[in-house]
This record gives C-alpha cells, structure tokens and sequence, in this order.
C-alpha cells in the first residue's frame, strides 16, 4: 500500500516542457527564423516550380492591427503554405495603403482644426510609415511568412509613378472625364465614401405628403387626362399627391415619377382633388384623414408629361414614367431630385434635366436653394423649416414621424446626404466587353464571386 501511483503509470518521456509559455517561446521561434533565414531558404529552395500567386489586398496603415486583419492575414498564411507543400513556388508580398479617408481622418483628427492641405499630407505620410513599421512586426508576431523586407508601399514614389503611367493611358484613350453626379457625402468627414464605409442605423424623420397643383394650360400631357381634370374638377385646380421623408431636397425638384403600369386615380374630398396611387390610397386617406372618392382612373402612362408647379417655388416641372416608382410606401408619384439620388439622377439624365443640388461641402443649403429664410441651414434642421414653409402656402397635406434604416458614416458616425458633385470618372463601355471576357477566363471562389462582379461590370457606365 505504501507503493507511489505514480510508479505504476507507463508515461514517455519527453524533451517537451509542461507549460506552453508561449511570451517566451514564439520569441524564440520568430529569433529562430530570422537567425537562420527560415524563408529565404525556403523561397530558394522553390524558385523554378510552378508559380501559384496569392495578391495581398493591402490593409491601410492607419492604426494598430485587429482582428480582422489577423483573420485576413494568417488565413493566407494557411494559403500560402499548403500551396509551397503541394510544390508550387508561392512567394507572399505584403503590402500597405499609405493613401485615403482612413489615415487623413486619424490625422485631422489630431490636428485640432488645422485644414492646411499641405500639411495634412505631410503629416499623413509620417503617420502612415509610422504604421507601416508597426503593424509589420505584428503581422510577424503571428508567425505570418512573407518578404517583410521587400514590400509594396503605396506612397513609394515608383509606385505612384506606375499609377500615374496607367492613368496617362487611360487619359491619352479619352476614358477618363470630370463630371457631376450624386454621391454618398459624409459632412462629418467632408468627403464622398464608398459603399463600404456604411453604416446603417434606425433614424426618425418627418414624412410628408404634399400637393404638387397641376397646370391647367398645357399641351405636353396627354389629351384625355386634361379632358378628365377639367371636366370632373369643373375648372378647379388638381394636385399630385406627393410623399417624401426628405423635405430638404424639395428645394432641388425638378421633376414627379410615376410606374407606367400603376393604376393612379382622380380623387376629391369636398371641393379638393388630388391624384394618387389607387393601390396606395387607403394609406393616403389614413395619413390624411379624409374621406377621398375616386372619380376616374388613369394608367401611369397616361400620366407621362403633365405639368405642375413647385410648391412654394417659382418652377414648373412634368410627369415622367420610371420602373423604379413601387406600390409599398408613399402615394406612388415619387418627387425627383437629380442631384440628390441615384434613380433620380438617371432619370434626369435620361430626359436632360439639370443636377440642381443647392447642398454644400457641410450639409448646408445654398443660395441655389431659392429660399433666403433656408440659407446655411443644415440639412436635417431645414426639414422642420421647409414643413413649415409648406403650411404657409397651403401645400402641406399631413405629416407624420417616419422610423427607417437610414445610411451613416462609420467614421464620423455622422448621417450622409446624396449629393452631386464634380468627380473624375473612366468610361467603363470603353473596356466593358474586354473585361467581361477576362472575368470569364478566370476561376473563381466562391463561383457567386464571379456573377456578383459580372453583373457590376455589366451595369456600370463609368467608375
């Protein structure tokens, strides 16, 4: 009984020690690997096999590495060695985006107010070498193989050289031009963003439905529907039916959309008419609270061309059809913006219409807004100005709060407007049949990767 349990195990022995100690043992193993130049030996011993090429899409240098780019980097990494044990010569170049929003917004964040423009780009690139330095030690720190010595910087002066030989091209092909059109403009970072700097959140806003007075004397629309107006109306002025949940852009309206194939109908209450969706029109009388009885109706396409008049400016627009008007929400006749959407800027596009956008780089209106009282007001503070407004003419129908998903920048945590500005783009018809026949040749993974970028490619006109 006095036998050690111990004695009657039959463990082996090992040179492994009991604890992982892993602070001291992955410093030994990455001194281990330099001392003895692990990956150099490596790229030495493949070099002349079959190259298998894995592209670094650079992360920005811009702050301390997280979890996504440890993802992102030892998930190549996995790449990277099975493809070198499988017999391929796969060398890994890291590399980093030293140019953007993302370090210039760490930067000017710093600078407390100071929008010299030569000195945030200069302060830029010593913030983004900074970076570059130390999230390559800690790319190296999870044990990521690569030519850490040897690798792309975007602010390197060859390399912006070869970006601008492109661009030269590209030029001297007449593909690239300067044009104006709405954009995702953050007015906390001052600047347009991309689909991926988005971030949505629930946001409550006024939604208003308002009379847009249709012009008797016309000779643009179409005859039975000027027959109908001035015989169910006895001569009395008509309205569209208009709902919008930005009365900030009604400023910028030059234009009403209706759905070709909507039924739309000529309703009254007393000695008001109004034109609305026939399949929104419970929802119309609700907001309104009014007892509305259908006197006649007319297809969407019949609609095409009639005028009206601005509610509270001096401007006259017209009906025109688009496929994108829906029956879900709103009284069907959607108020056209083109500086401030991108359906409502390929309409205008489509019928010449000009880019009206009265917005500034802060959210402010401009004089172009037409209203003094709105000038310099912010956006989102206008609306309540503009309903008021509204009230005083006699246009405004109802009103009420509207909870809906509305887009922000991730930055600035800021709402973004949809304005137009002047950008530089490249004419993707130019290359469109050429790409699409490059996307083809290549293999993709996951196979929906290759439709997504099919379709993009496809329904772009410029980039």
């Amino acid at each position: 009984m006095g036998k050690n349990y111990k004695d009657t195990l039959n463990l082996p022995k090992t040179s492994f020690p009991m604890k992982a100690n892993l602070p001291v043992k992955e410093k030994e193993i990455l001194e281990h690997w330099d001392k003895e130049k692990t990956y150099a030996k490596l790229r030495d011993k493949v070099r002349g096999r079959k190259q298998f090429i894995l592209h670094d899409g650079p992360p920005f240098a811009n702050g301390d590495i997280h979890l996504g780019h440890v993802l992102n980097k030892t998930l190549k990494d996995i790449v990277i060695r099975y493809k070198t044990m499988r017999g391929y010569d796969a060398p890994f170049i890291p590399g980093w985006d030293c140019h953007g929003l993302p370090i210039e917004h760490q930067v000017v964040k710093k600078m407390k107010g100071d929008k010299d423009p030569a000195r945030i780009r200069s302060e830029s690139q010593a913030y983004a070498e900074r970076y570059v330095k130390t999230q390559k030690e800690q790319f190296k720190r999870l044990g990521v193989w690569g030519e850490w010595d040897n690798p792309y910087i975007t602010l390197k002066p060859e390399y912006e050289a070869e970006i601008l030989r492109v661009f030269a091209k590209l030029v001297e092909k007449k593909m690239v031009y300067e044009g104006l059109r709405p954009v995702l403009w953050s007015t906390g970072c001052l600047t347009a963003l991309a689909e991926a700097e988005i971030e949505y959140k629930d946001r409550v806003d006024t939604s208003i439905y308002l009379r847009f007075p249709i012009l008797q004397d016309q000779s643009s629309s179409n005859q039975r529907v000027q027959d109908v107006l001035k015989e169910k109306t006895q001569g009395k002025n008509a309205s569209l039916v208009i709902w919008t949940t930005t009365p900030w852009t009604l400023p910028a309206n030059l234009a009403v959309a209706v759905h070709p194939e909507l039924h739309y109908a000529l309703v009254t209450e007393g000695k008001e008419f109004y034109v609305a969706a026939l399949e929104r029109l419970e929802d119309v009388k609700r907001v309104m609270k009014a007892d509305l009885q259908v006197l006649e109706k007319f297809s969407g396409q019949e609609l095409l061309g009639l005028e009206y008049k601005h509610p509270f400016l001096d401007r006259t627009g017209q009906v025109y059809v688009a496929d994108f008007v829906t029956q879900e929400s709103g009284s069907g006749l959607v108020h056209i913006a083109p500086g401030h959407g991108d359906d409502d800027y390929a309409l205008g596009k489509a019928h010449g219409l000009d880019l009206l956008s009265p917005v500034d780089d802060t959210g402010c209106l401009t004089e172009a807004c037409g209203v003094p009282d709105l000038v310099g007001q912010y956006v989102f503070k206008a609306n309540p100005l503009i309903v008021e407004l509204l009230k005083k003419k006699g246009s405004l129908l109802a009103e009420e709060e509207y909870t809906h998903s509305y887009p922000h920048c991730w930055r600035s945590k800021t709402p973004i407007i949809f304005r137009s500005v002047k950008q530089w783009f490249i004419h993707v018809d130019m290359i469109r049949d050429e790409a699409l026949k490059l996307i083809d040749k290549v293999e993709w993974f996951p196979e929906w990767g290759k439709r997504r970028i099919e379709g993009s490619v496809a329904s772009r006109q410029d980039w």
